[in-house]
């Protein structure tokens, strides 16, 4: 009996993670990539319920927090669409083998009128039958969708399915709400990935609404480094307010890491220094260092102005 209780257990299990894992696919009309569309939500707004009515695949709960629209458009005409990687070209988006979406963040906010906003971030994945994100130098598709509050009832005003693609194993990470204007907000993005086993750098980037549609007009490498032994290094931004400018206003990036020589000797994997600090890391055994650069908007992308500002510490 005992034994048969096992068994059956087993099958049980195995059954079930079978039956949590049979992801299907559901068709749906090319209407849901068109910008245009419009949709309106009464009281407050679910994240999740919203999502399935802007793609209104079939919605799975499996476990670990993994929840996703699955889904696919026969009749959609794939175009291409930025992965930051670079390793396997663009996206081809809505993907040919289905796809999952998911979602990111709901960012809310204000703006000096007083007037309330809903941003909802997802991310699109290629379409795999255990609901699974795989692919280390595969981006997640971000897309986006707009919200205003009138009344009792959310609006959206804006739409765009797909910007680009971010992060790693197929997940983009979280955007965040930067104002970079006067009522002119934007999200910023840290991309970071790297070799098995080796250091990951962080590259930060800036999506904006810009001639009609969100894309990236900031990108920066060198603004973080992690999983490394002898060196690493983070930053932070801030947006310059000094009153010349209304719009696109300036940001300032600052790096802050460390760097010892002695523990080198215990990676097998080296890394790419910033070029300020390369010279300095030639010479000494150790040290801190603050890298502080400034970007000015240029025609129709951030661009790096002046020479950096370069500071060091505990040199040894």
């Amino acid at each position: 009996m005992r034994l048969f209780i096992i068994n059956l257990f087993l099958f049980l299990s195995a059954f079930s993670f079978a039956q949590e894992t049979d992801i299907q696919l559901k068709n749906v009309s090319d209407t849901i990539l068109n910008p245009k569309r419009t949709l309106k939500i009464s009281g407050s707004l679910d994240p999740v319920k919203t999502m399935q009515k802007l793609f209104p695949g079939k919605l799975y709960n499996l476990s670990d927090r993994n929840t996703f629209i699955s889904w696919n458009c026969k009749n959609c005409k794939p175009a291409p669409f930025l992965d930051v990687n670079g390793v396997e070209g663009d996206q081809m988006f809505p993907y040919n083998e289905g796809v999952a979406t998911r979602l990111i963040t709901t960012i809310d906010f204000s703006d000096s009128k007083g007037s309330e906003y809903k941003i909802i971030a997802f991310n699109h994945s290629n379409y795999d039958t255990d609901g699974a994100q795989t692919g280390r130098f595969s981006g997640g598709l971000l897309g986006l969708a707009k919200f205003a509050k009138n009344g009792n009832i959310w609006e959206m005003r804006s739409f765009q399915p797909a910007v680009a693609a971010f992060g790693a194993f197929a997940q983009c990470p979280t955007p965040k709400l930067v104002e970079i204007g006067e009522d002119q907000f934007a999200f910023t993005l840290v991309h970071s990935n790297g070799g098995a086993g080796g250091a990951y750098e962080g590259y930060l980037y800036l999506v904006a609404g810009f001639d009609g549609k969100y894309q990236p007009i900031l990108e920066t490498d060198k603004y973080q480094l992690t999983n490394s032994s002898f060196i690493s290094w983070s930053g932070s931004y801030t947006v310059v307010n000094d009153n010349t400018k209304k719009h696109f206003r300036d940001i300032i990036i600052k790096t802050k890491g460390s760097y010892n020589k002695a523990a080198k000797a215990e990676d097998e994997f080296d890394v790419e220094f910033p070029q300020e600090i390369a010279v300095m890391a030639k010479t000494k055994k150790s040290f801190n260092f603050e890298i502080e650069r400034r970007f000015s908007f240029k025609g129709k992308f951030y661009k790096l102005i002046d020479k950096p500002i370069v500071k060091f510490s505990n040199v040894k």
